[in-house]
């Protein structure tokens, strides 16, 4: 299966992130936790050369705790700020609020030697599609600034949004980039919904989910399913057919059904806490 998904608008909005970026101070780039250099546009360290970076490791209550950890520290010797959190709870935005003036002091100080008071710090939000950048803003804002949604490219324009006399953001759309060069990159983009699920082989994205499963969280699909493990990823996706009753017309197994449930059962975090890429893959 080839992963491959670009929309129109994203190439638009990609000039727009390229006139925007003179404006700010702050990339506040957000990635999913589960797949964190996955989820990293390239194009957003090209484009955010000499601006203050800051990396929310987002949906990390989804992703493995002990991996967190690792990938935070991955990302902190690159030189990036870095905060996990989820962006649907309030209590996390504290902390990003702390760190966001920790991560651009200089500039303030800058300013205020300049006799510049009360400036605020200008940060664009950016990250791919279905990362959880609406509903960050809206948590971070404490009111419903930016349109959200469970599917990819909901945001099509940019939104300025003055959160306080500190910070104002800039919201953009998800902007995923025109061709993977690796595969796998692709797939991981598919499992957390980072792709419109319309144009994918569900049934073959959840035999790869299932490998997956088998190779990095071993026991999950007994403990979840009462599926045998050492059987081919096929004859597991059957077994859950059978043991969730996922039938069709006809008494015959819905494998379909099936493999949306298991799709669905990973990106909720039914199946646990996952991550499916690991930091020491890339060093």
């Amino acid at each position: 299966m080839q992963f491959q998904w670009y929309p129109g608008h994203m190439t638009k909005a990609k000039r727009q992130m390229q006139e925007d970026i003179k404006l700010i101070d702050l990339i506040i780039e957000l990635v999913d936790a589960r797949i964190p250099l996955s989820s990293r546009n390239p194009d957003i360290d090209e484009l955010g050369k000499q601006k203050y970076r800051l990396i929310l490791m987002n949906k990390s209550d989804l992703s493995d705790e002990r991996r967190n950890r690792e990938w935070a520290e991955f990302f902190q010797k690159k030189g990036y700020f870095v905060v996990c959190l989820d962006s649907r709870s309030k209590a996390a935005m504290k902390n990003v609020a702390n760190v966001v003036m920790e991560v651009c002091k200089e500039k303030i100080e800058r300013d205020r030697k300049r006799g510049i008071l009360n400036r605020p710090v200008r940060a664009m939000v950016a990250g791919i599609p279905n990362v959880g950048k609406s509903t960050f803003i809206n948590s971070y804002a404490g009111k419903a600034c930016a349109k959200t949604g469970n599917k990819p490219g909901v945001t099509k324009g940019k939104q300025w949004i003055r959160l306080n006399k500190n910070v104002e953001l800039l919201d953009t759309p998800g902007i995923l980039w025109p061709k993977f060069e690796d595969q796998l990159v692709g797939l991981r983009l598919a499992l957390i919904g980072a792709m419109n699920d319309e144009i994918l082989n569900i049934d073959e994205l959840a035999l790869e989910l299932i490998g997956i499963l088998q190779k990095m969280y071993p026991g999950v699909l007994k403990e979840r399913y009462q599926a045998e493990e050492a059987a081919s990823a096929v004859d597991i996706l059957k077994q859950i057919a059978e043991n969730r009753n996922c039938v069709a017309k006809g008494n015959e197994l819905d494998y379909g059904k099936a493999a949306a449930l298991v799709i669905d059962e990973f990106r909720s975090g039914k199946l646990g806490r996952i991550t499916i890429e690991l930091p020491d893959e890339e060093t």
